[in-house]
């Protein structure tokens, strides 16, 4: 049964909107583990720099917190990262199986069929933002950097992922479809190099090779499905990938400041066309449940919307530290904009629901607890411990307010304590991701 495996997911409706700020702060703890055929999972939400100061002198060193909160570094950004989102789609699922009985919402949204739409939407969203990382890190680190392999091993990773999706569909086609997804990868690698080096040949040459790709895996996709997914129409679902991708990569190879919207947008269009493929792969295999239902929908939105959260607050971090200015720089301003830009969004969706003056309220929590994150990627940059120790200490304050607001939107369906408690995680994993980022980019 498709249930056996995790649990990820994508986007639409208000209240999805309000769980996915609910769900971002009720991150839930427990083990995160990963191994080599495993692929981790996360969010969406934005960065202000309110609180952040240049990022001064980039030099190494090793911060050690004195506080409550000790951030979960291996040195390993990519995988990092990866592990900041692994536990939210859990998370998800949990908070939307309370929202679901709270609202009454129709469907099921522990379905094996929405079990399988939340696996799909997350793994490729995640794709395009570690694929749009990987390529960054080429052109800033270097395509023989050891930041560059890492951030490889963590795009085949999710790549790993996929195909063992697959696998619980039809073990005979894991292999095949590996292959196929790793060869497109190799092509996008061809057109990122080729659009560094401005060789138009090479470029199109790369596009041919992926136009053929998207033929192929929906061929792939049709089969997996029992014909029911269209092939042409998966087709023309992939080629909107491979051109929105490709979009981004040229602004990233022009040092356009538009690569980060860019790479937003090729991570944010896939929701109807994934819709598709979940619904038909279900269809075709006998796969329990509605997979588009409005729980399932929930669901998916959750997870992908804190998913992308981490990979936005991620990329803009690693803008700051790879770019002259650090959050001074024009570079950063433009990835801290598409971050904030989700946090808006959310903070309108809960402003539809809880009124204007929550909205509000939560913006300014919202944007004040990322500025904290900002304070936190200077401190560590700067090698200063005190300010470090503080942005955390400010963090873990946080915690319990943030508690307090969701609990109170939600009269009081939601426990401010076990909030607070949660999002320790959050805070934890990402703070992780962040020093492990300055030690990987950082001189």
């Amino acid at each position: 049964m498709y249930a056996r495996y995790s649990t990820y997911t994508k986007k639409t409706v208000a209240v999805g909107s309000v769980a996915a700020l609910m769900l971002s702060l009720a991150a839930c703890s427990g083990d995160d583990q990963t191994d080599e055929t495993s692929s981790q999972t996360t969010t969406s939400g934005a960065m202000s720099t309110e609180n952040a100061d240049g990022m001064g002198d980039m030099h190494s060193g090793d911060h050690q917190p004195t506080g409550d909160i000790t951030p979960m570094s291996t040195g390993d950004p990519f995988a990092d990262a990866m592990t900041a989102a692994a536990h939210m789609p859990m998370t998800g699922q949990t908070l939307a199986d309370g929202i679901v009985a709270a609202a009454d919402i129709d469907g099921d949204p522990d379905s094996d069929a929405a079990t399988l739409h939340a696996d799909l939407a997350s793994n490729l969203q995640e794709h395009v933002y570690l694929a749009g990382m990987a390529v960054a890190t080429a052109y800033t680190e270097g395509a023989d950097s050891d930041a560059f392999s890492a951030a490889s091993d963590a795009l085949d990773a999710n790549a790993v992922a996929l195909a063992d999706m697959v696998a619980t569909i039809d073990p005979s086609q894991r292999d095949a479809v590996l292959e196929l997804w790793r060869d497109h990868v190799g092509y996008f690698v061809d057109y990122a190099t080729a659009a560094k080096d401005g060789d138009d040949a090479a470029k199109a040459a790369a596009q041919d090779d992926l136009t053929q790709y998207t033929m192929d895996a929906g061929e792939a996709f049709s089969g997996l499905s029992q014909g029911v997914i269209d092939a042409g129409a998966a087709t023309e679902g992939l080629q909107h990938h491979v051109d929105s991708l490709s979009q981004a990569i040229d602004a990233l190879a022009a040092d356009d400041t538009s690569a980060y919207g860019d790479l937003h947008a090729a991570a944010s269009h896939g929701g109807d066309f994934i819709a598709t493929l979940a619904s038909g792969l279900a269809e075709g295999n006998d796969v329990a449940g509605d997979a588009t239902d409005d729980a399932a929908t929930l669901r998916v939105t959750l997870a992908t919307g804190l998913q992308e959260h981490v990979y936005l607050a991620g990329l803009a971090v690693f803008t700051a530290y790879t770019s002259e200015g650090g959050t001074e720089s024009e570079a950063f301003q433009a990835a801290a904009d598409t971050l904030d830009h989700n946090s808006v969004a959310l903070s309108e969706a809960v402003g539809s629901v809880a009124g204007d003056e929550k909205g509000a309220e939560f913006l300014e929590l919202w944007r004040e607890h990322i500025g904290y994150f900002v304070d936190y990627a200077n401190a560590l940059a700067s090698d200063d411990s005190a300010a470090a120790d503080e942005a955390l200490q400010n963090l873990d304050g946080y915690r319990p307010r943030a508690g307090e607001f969701f609990a109170d939107i939600t009269g009081g369906e939601l426990d401010a304590d076990e909030l607070a408690d949660g999002l320790a995680q959050h805070i934890s994993t990402l703070a992780g991701t962040i020093k492990s980022l300055k030690d990987a980019l950082v001189n």
